[in-house]
């Protein structure tokens, strides 16, 4: 379940995400400034910069870098890739991927 808590008129109530309260957001890709729309491009960028595709889990696409202990994992449907799921990447990839809103 996923919305925004909201308080009016005296009642706190959660009100599910129907994009009223936040815009859509998109991960891009810094150097290019090129929109990641699929799993397949951004793979390409995560392997340019040295990271690992792992196989383990069929549920989840998810990438491990050697040099450090973060892992990536994501949802296997694009359409469920998140802006969580982009901050994640950001946080693991400084100064090569930007969160921006639509």
């Amino acid at each position: 379940m996923s919305g925004v808590w909201v308080f009016k008129n005296g009642v706190v109530r959660l009100v599910e995400n129907t994009g009223d309260y936040h815009s859509k957001k998109v991960l891009v890709h810094v150097p290019s400034n090129e929109v990641i729309a699929s799993y397949a491009m951004l793979e390409r960028k995560l392997m340019d910069l040295g990271w690992e595709r792992y196989y383990d889990d069929p549920d989840l696409l998810q990438f491990h870098k050697r040099s450090t202990v973060h892992l990536i994992s994501l949802p296997k449907d694009f359409n469920k890739f998140k802006s969580i799921h982009m901050y994640d990447i950001v946080v693991k990839n400084r100064n090569e991927f930007e969160v921006r809103d639509v």
